[in-house]
């Protein structure tokens, strides 16, 4: 299979920052994602029947759109307000739920090999993907560590994961 037919979507759920979506945005147009979906109190850009506050919508955008870099324009993405419908809905479009999160049951990135259509989960910056939600997922994904540390910022895990995603070669289905 060729890498650029593989189908990628993110879920980005309960993002608290403004920034770290602006970030995904922009890294999802990088790696030629499908749609950014925001669920929970993900901030979102500005979108046709944005029915938020003026203000409130318009200071998120505005602050997005710096990590964005115009991707807040060009990236799709959908607001759903029912992750757990869109993960069944995901599911019967043919995708992989994929969460990435720190578990000592998830799959390294460098020994999966991802299907021909993937909906990356990604969770809060403090608590990541809850355990009930971790439930929910087909498998679970995390980034090899070699530091002290063993957390990164979820947008730049993200990226990490989506260049593995668009790059490994795949199964056929």
């Amino acid at each position: 299979m060729d890498i650029l037919q593989r189908s990628i979507v993110v879920i980005a759920h309960n993002l608290r920052s403004v920034h770290n979506v602006g970030s995904l945005l922009r890294t999802g147009e990088v790696f030629a994602i499908d749609t950014v979906y925001v669920t929970g109190f993900t901030p979102y850009p500005a979108h046709p029947g944005d029915e938020r506050d003026p203000k409130l919508r318009d200071r998120q955008t505005r602050q997005l759109a710096k990590a964005a870099a115009g991707a807040e324009r060009t990236m799709p993405f959908e607001r759903h307000p029912d992750l757990v419908a869109l993960l069944s809905s995901l599911r019967d479009k043919g995708y992989t739920v994929a969460g990435l999160e720190i578990d000592p049951d998830a799959v390294t990135l460098t020994e999966y090999t991802p299907p021909p259509k993937v909906a990356l989960l990604l969770g809060d910056e403090v608590a990541g993907i809850t355990p009930a939600l971790r439930e929910q997922c087909d498998l679970l994904l995390r980034i090899s560590t070699y530091g002290r540390k063993d957390t990164l910022n979820v947008s730049v895990a993200a990226g990490i994961a989506l260049h593995a995603l668009r790059t490994r070669e795949g199964s056929a289905g």
